[in-house]
């Protein structure tokens, strides 16, 4: 097996892989991903017990058990190329021997669970709702970095996509990705389910204007106005075809459930955001837990 060379996986000097500062014995094999650092003890609070809390950068790891679940929760901070870090160090804990530099024989898949916010592009969708992403179609070009494949329906949707949008004529070309569908079976009851869209940033490819103008005015109303049979576009966000895209290649199962903190077809924003994240953490860990 081929050795990862020290300039590929950098390893600290306590053994912990180096952004996370994580050691394969700290991190559990349920992973919940938050991108606010300061949701990651909103989430631990919940747990019966911490066994470990480490930090470096952006990046908060907090393990520990709730009844006999272990779970670990990860911030990852904002953005595509943050979970292009997280997601593949993630799985250098589990799957790549760090004594030797070697992958593992026998592959260890993780369960990756994204709780974030996001916001609605349907007007049916009401703020502090939860949606479960069936989907995460990219329009940022993290994945055309790596080798990646889709499946018939997937090819489909994307064409579709592109021709109902006609992005390609000013965005990177779409990449999508499906949820692991052995963790999207238990979220149904309460969670609203359809096509998230991944954006490289928060303004300008959502949409906003402030001080500088758009290139594709009308790309937001084409969001919401798409169809693919029964499928539709959601909401928006910025982190979760990455997390699906990555984790499908590796063979982990993933997941990314999103408070609706604004209605941008309604122009509505909740009044307690806070509020609909703890929510959401409340009802998606009494299910993570019985996983």
């Amino acid at each position: 097996m081929q050795r990862i060379a020290e300039s590929e996986l950098i390893i600290n000097n306590r053994g912990a892989v180096y952004h996370l500062n994580v050691r394969p014995d700290e991190l559990a094999n349920t992973v919940i991903t938050v991108g606010d650092p300061d949701r990651v003890k909103e989430v631990s609070k919940h747990f019966d017990k911490v066994e470990h809390r480490l930090q470096h950068r952006e990046f908060i790891t907090h393990t520990g058990y709730i009844g006999n679940k272990r779970i670990s929760v990860v911030s990852t901070g904002i953005g595509p190329d943050n979970i292009d870090i997280v997601v593949n160090e993630l799985d250098a804990l589990v799957n790549i021997d760090f004594e030797s530099r070697t992958i593992k024989q026998q592959l260890t898949p993780l369960h990756i669970i994204r709780l974030g916010t996001s916001g609605a592009l349907q007007a049916d969708i009401p703020v502090d709702a939860f949606v479960v992403s069936t989907h995460g179609l990219g329009i940022d070009n993290l994945l055309h970095f790596y080798r990646h494949d889709n499946n018939e329906e997937e090819k489909q949707l994307v064409h579709a996509f592109v021709t109902h949008t006609q992005v390609q004529d000013s965005l990177s070309y779409p990449y999508i990705a499906s949820a692991g569908s052995q963790l999207l079976k238990h979220f149904v009851q309460g969670y609203q389910h359809g096509i998230t869209i991944t954006c490289p940033g928060f303004y300008g490819p959502q949409g906003r204007v402030l001080r500088l103008g758009l290139s594709n005015p009308t790309f937001v109303d084409r969001l919401t106005q798409f169809q693919f049979g029964q499928h539709r576009i959601t909401n928006f966000e910025m982190e979760t075809s990455a997390i699906y895209g990555l984790g499908k290649m590796m063979g982990h199962q993933c997941l990314s459930i999103s408070a609706i903190v604004a209605n941008r077809v309604k122009k509505e924003f909740s009044k307690d955001g806070g509020l609909a994240v703890e929510n959401l953490i409340k009802k998606s860990l009494e299910i993570i837990a019985g996983i």
